[in-house]
């Protein structure tokens, strides 16, 4: 990671962090000279698996990937996180090793806020604690849809709920959906645990059925209402 700034931020970049919203001035205040400030270009790593840290981190601007690998080198991602989010709860809450790496996608400024100072805003606003329950109990129910996808799909039908979680988190207009930039076929095989050339012949056949259609530099799912009964379809019938 990039070496902490000299000196802190103003407290006005932590009022664009979710977890943080509705805080007073004073307690921002607190916080942006608590924190340590970093600038990091994109590529680089902000947390490595299994490191004994506890840090939790502000991503004020940027974007990140949240993955990890498997033994034999295998990528697997989580999730990507947009400016505004939080990442390193877990290991703040726990004390335990840091459970996944996160690494930047694109240039990057985050705040990072030691166990102790966390835990006491914690302790002192009932609002973050009920914030970071919610996100906890979130991702454990994602995790859960996510192994039971894994155990009892096929790589299509896995690659079907995916663009429909995108297309969803895009922003649905209509009946259609734009994902720009155009996902990665290799990012796409990591969330879905395969590899690049599976995600390619199935987004070609897609394309093929009008599912599908680029423009320009992203990628359209023009069929949006079609994708979400291929997927409703395929679980009902795993169920």
């Amino acid at each position: 990671m990039a070496k902490p700034e000299p000196t802190p931020r103003s407290s006005l970049a932590l009022r664009q962090i979710a977890l943080l919203e509705g805080l007073s001035d004073q307690r921002l205040d607190l916080l942006a000279q608590q924190c340590l400030w970093h600038s990091v270009e994109a590529g680089k790593p902000l947390l490595l698996r299994a490191e004994q840290q506890g840090e939790v981190f502000l991503l004020v601007s940027g974007r990140v990937r949240v993955t990890t690998y498997s033994a034999n080198g295998r990528q697997v991602t989580f999730r990507d996180s947009e400016a505004g989010e939080h990442f390193g709860d877990i290991s703040a809450i726990d004390g335990g090793p840091r459970s996944a790496d996160v690494v930047t996608l694109e240039p990057s400024v985050v705040a990072s806020l030691d166990r102790a100072s966390f835990m006491a805003l914690l302790r002192d606003e009932p609002l973050v604690a009920g914030r970071v329950m919610l996100r906890l109990a979130t991702l454990v129910r994602q995790l859960s849809e996510r192994v039971i996808d894994l155990s009892t799909l096929g790589v299509q039908n896995r690659l079907h709920a995916e663009l429909l979680r995108l297309a969803r988190a895009a922003g649905v207009e209509g009946n259609q959906a734009r994902l720009d930039p155009a996902p990665k076929h290799a990012a796409l095989a990591s969330q879905i645990s395969t590899n690049r050339e599976q995600v390619t012949r199935e987004l070609n056949v897609l394309a093929r059925s009008g599912v599908l259609r680029k423009d320009d530099k992203a990628l359209l799912v023009a069929d949006v209402a079609r994708l979400e009964a291929m997927v409703s379809q395929v679980r009902g019938d795993a169920g």
